[in-house]
């Protein structure tokens, strides 16, 4: 395991930097987790959002990302790291969920279950490290 990403270990949350069509970066912190046996063989970590959110949409157009640790209020704390990022299929969305939830347990079933009740659909992104 590389340096870079061994910093995401320990970390609770990233920050993940998408960007604009004027290529301006855009930074949110967010939950992840880790794929222990990456379909793809590469560092892939699954993060959730909805799915007609501001960083789909920059994905959309450029799946090219960074991220870095940091904390709930997106303080970066450590370095950053180039990677791609995807909109899942059902299947690995699932997995994804799964990771999801194993990680953060109580806290996120918590949070699925109010957003099911607003009527909220989550999509799953896999951001993936060469």
């Amino acid at each position: 395991m590389s340096d870079a990403v061994a910093q995401f270990a320990n970390a609770k949350y990233f920050s993940l930097e998408t960007f604009r069509k004027t290529g301006v970066g855009v930074r949110t912190p967010v939950w992840f987790a880790e794929d222990p046996i990456p379909p793809s063989g590469k560092t892939t970590f699954y993060v959730y959002t909805l799915p007609d959110s501001g960083k789909v949409k920059r994905i959309r157009n450029n799946p090219r990302v960074r991220i870095a640790p940091c904390n709930m209020k997106g303080d970066v704390k450590g370095t950053w790291v180039e990677a791609r990022a995807r909109l899942c299929n059902s299947d690995e969305a699932e997995k994804g969920q799964t990771l999801l939830n194993d990680k953060y347990g109580l806290p996120k079933r918590i949070g699925d279950f109010f957003s099911r009740l607003r009527g909220r659909v989550q999509c799953v992104l896999a951001i993936e490290i060469d």
